[in-house]
């Protein structure tokens, strides 16, 4: 049994898919194979996933841009047509850092840099058109200021050059950064929930610092193929809440900086939906494409 990670290793999407790839083969008696198809913000393995046929062999664990690349790409699929949702898998908030060599020591120190001079200070995140890029665009339209973008091939890369000083500024999920956050090698400047979070203590959200209600958390979930036999379906939806109840599998996704949901596949496919309305709004108005 193959599950699809549309990113390299290293990233968030990987991080969680091993940390419950042992309690899941167990749960369903095989072993569920890691399959690393990275590239293109997560879509090649997307199609990938989408042209599997719906036997129940091919699954794919989809992050966040898995909804901003139905708008901000050409894609031979529809996610609510290609894919059978199973279970939301978590959720988490984003958080822009910076390296700490840098001066900025809370948001607005950044806007403020950029007023001063446009287009010269660079983020990065994990590729055009995420949820980190179009969250952060949203950022910019609503506070009067310009960022230059540095898209990766996924967030393992990208956290490697932030972390060595390369690019000033990350905007990230917790997962991949929380361990370089409690280093001190990164330094968090805000988060994308509505308020405070226990995964990034003591820092205020953007909305807390005058961006209105600004909200966009990220998100994992666990799809598979449209068409797929329905016993099959709810068979792999309970083994996957019975991995995610475990003690251990819980703590230490939560200790990586995202909540555990486990969802029923109704609610999960509800949530995708939703997403996939909400920032295509924001990608059109904003035009952002994969040239952005």
């Amino acid at each position: 049994m193959r599950l699809i990670i549309p990113f390299p290793p290293g990233g968030s999407t990987d991080t969680i898919a091993r940390i419950f790839q042992a309690k899941l083969s167990e749960a369903l008696g095989r072993p569920v194979v890691i399959d690393n198809r990275g590239g293109a913000s997560g879509s090649i393995g997307a199609i990938e996933a989408a042209r599997a046929a719906p036997d129940g062999y091919t699954w794919m664990l989809a992050y966040d841009n898995e909804a901003t690349n139905q708008t901000v790409m050409r894609l031979p699929y529809k996610a609510m047509e290609a894919f059978a949702p199973v279970s939301l898998v978590a959720t988490g908030p984003l958080a822009m850092v910076a390296h700490h060599s840098t001066p900025y020591r809370n948001f607005q120190d950044v806007v403020d840099a950029a007023k001063q001079a446009p287009d010269t200070i660079s983020f990065a995140s994990s590729g055009v058109g995420g949820l980190a890029h179009v969250s952060t665009t949203l950022l910019q339209q609503q506070g009067g200021f310009q960022l230059t973008h540095v898209p990766y091939r996924g967030g393992g890369p990208a956290v490697q050059d932030v972390v060595a000083g390369n690019v000033p500024l990350f905007m990230s999920n917790v997962v991949i950064i929380s361990q370089h956050i409690r280093a001190g090698a990164l330094r968090p400047l805000g988060v994308t929930t509505k308020g405070e979070t226990r995964h990034v203590p003591g820092v205020r959200s953007f909305a807390q610092q005058g961006f209105g209600d600004f909200e966009a958390p990220t998100w994992w979930a666990f799809l598979g193929r449209a068409g797929t036999p329905e016993p099959i379906l709810r068979r792999m939806q309970e083994a996957l809440a019975q991995a995610l109840a475990d003690t251990e599998v819980r703590s230490r996704i939560e200790e990586q900086g995202a909540d555990v949901v486990a969802s029923t596949p109704e609610a999960c496919g509800r949530f995708l939906s939703g997403e996939i309305e909400k920032w295509g709004r924001v990608i059109r108005e904003n035009q952002i494409s994969v040239d952005s």
